[in-house]
């Protein structure tokens, strides 16, 4: 299988990075768990970009990451949020399944995290 996601970063190995929605698509494409194409990635020197999350990887947009501070959260969101946490972090797997649950967009639930002071957890590619 190693193979097949080597042979799939190819194209991203001139610059050395991936962009997070391109890396799990090849893990779904290769019928494993992102956490795997993560580490073929590192091995490889490609690192990760553009966190779906927001949290990291934007500097080609002149910006470390994209979460900011919110004014307001919706409190039905928050108490979701607390419920899905793992002691006092946010998995990143229940982070994309509530955004994806109430059509948010995914970089959103990064900066309700971040306003909330809930630091994201458990990246499934590897990267924290």
């Amino acid at each position: 299988m190693t193979d097949a996601i080597q042979e799939r970063l190819a194209p991203y190995r001139e610059e050395g990075r991936i962009p997070c929605a391109c890396a799990c698509e090849i893990a779904h494409g290769c019928g494993v768990l992102p956490t795997a194409v993560g580490q073929v990635a590192d091995n490889e020197g490609i690192r990760i970009s553009e966190c779906q999350l927001g949290l990291f990887g934007y500097e080609a947009y002149g910006e470390k990451r994209w979460v900011r501070r919110l004014t307001t959260i919706p409190r039905a969101l928050e108490g979701e949020i607390q419920a899905a946490q793992v002691g006092e972090r946010l998995p990143c797997a229940a982070a994309w399944r509530l955004a994806d649950a109430r059509g948010l967009p995914r970089p959103l639930m990064g900066s309700v995290s971040e306003t909330l002071s809930i630091r994201i957890s458990e990246c499934q590619l590897g990267c924290f």
